[in-house]
């Protein structure tokens, strides 16, 4: 039982932790000698150059065509007992290290191990059970609609899968603040990052270290103290704080019932009316008033309100003498979001 075990052991050391050169290696030195004994017992059919590796993987791999086969007896002896047991044994782990390593390479990117690859992306972190998958479906279909098609990301220390692997791209990190992990996700390269951890101080961190790692990208943070966001806006102006609505909602709802209805169909992307923005692209200044009625004829959509800028305050149901200048985001209710608008107020395109 002890030479048994020994034997064992080197098995396992030399074939099953067998290195990528190792087996390289092995492989040479398996196909020299492979031929070299053919040629010794005068294989000529097999040894030729265009025969010999058709013959040695056919073989190897026990398929057997039957088209070039040994005829001395020397040679049959060498493909019986080399070239054939050998020959299976390294086709067998070759090809079973191949199915693992693409299976690990999969893996990696289910498993959030690998980094992204994408530039001007939506980034989302944090994973919160309640409403975090809801948020990328919502994401998803809101990208499904938009003409420059971003790609999606989540950025999670939770141990997860990626739960929509055909859609979005996956990083899992240690933490939200280490500069390297955060970089597989490409914080430094997103467009537009939502920062919804499962409490305020993770989120205030994780908003800090992505703003000074990306400047430029527009952050939304969620609190549930509402005090948190506000106090982090004054220090960092590109970050649009996401306060809890529920107890307001409550209290609407109470005085104006069904007034919780339209805000759910103001927000939702599936169904009903849905508000969305854009930028006012038009040559000079306009009074809101051609505008509104140019949104209400051309796309039946509805404006409900302007700013000077996606980080000025927004004046809801603004005086229809109000002056739109080039460049303000006007806010919208409409079916679907508009891309191929046309500011033409005579009705010709611009």
């Amino acid at each position: 039982m002890h030479i048994l075990y020994k034997v064992k052991q080197l098995l396992i050391r030399h074939f099953i932790e067998l290195k990528w050169y190792n087996l390289l290696l092995a492989l040479m030195f398996y196909l020299v000698a492979s031929w070299l004994l053919m040629w010794l017992c005068g294989e000529a059919d097999i040894v030729a150059p265009g025969n010999f590796f058709y013959w040695i993987v056919v073989t190897a791999s026990t398929v057997g065509y039957g088209d070039f086969s040994p005829v001395t007896s020397a040679g049959k002896w060498v493909t019986s007992l080399f070239v054939l047991p050998l020959g299976l044994g390294l086709f067998g782990i070759l090809i079973g290290r191949l199915a693992a390593h693409i299976s690990f390479l999969w893996r990696k990117g289910v498993m959030g191990l690998d980094s992204l690859d994408y530039d001007q992306h939506i980034l989302v972190i944090g994973w919160n059970e309640e409403h975090t998958l809801q948020l990328l479906k919502l994401l998803l279909r809101e990208l499904d609609y938009q003409a420059d098609k971003r790609p999606l990301a989540l950025c999670v220390r939770t141990e997860m899968e990626n739960p929509i692997p055909d859609r979005i791209g996956f990083v899992r990190v240690a933490s939200f603040t280490d500069e390297a992990d955060m970089k597989r996700a490409g914080v430094d390269r997103a467009a537009r990052i939502i920062i919804d951890c499962q409490d305020d101080d993770a989120t205030s961190s994780a908003a800090l270290f992505v703003c000074n790692a990306n400047s430029e990208a527009h952050v939304i943070t969620y609190f549930n103290n509402q005090n948190m966001g506000h106090l982090l806006k004054r220090h960092l102006p590109n970050i649009e704080p996401m306060p809890s609505v529920a107890t307001e909602m409550l209290a609407k709802a109470a005085m104006d019932p069904g007034s919780s209805r339209v805000q759910h169909e103001l927000l939702s992307v599936d169904k009903g009316m849905t508000q969305y923005s854009i930028e006012y692209a038009g040559e000079q200044s306009v009074e809101l008033k051609a505008l509104f009625h140019l949104f209400k004829e051309r796309y039946d959509a509805t404006l409900i309100g302007v700013a000077a800028s996606h980080y000025d305050p927004i004046a809801i149901n603004p005086s229809l003498s109000m002056q739109v200048a080039p460049g303000s985001v006007l806010y919208y209710i409409a079916d679907e979001r508009i891309n191929d608008f046309n500011w033409a107020l005579d009705g010709t395109r611009t």
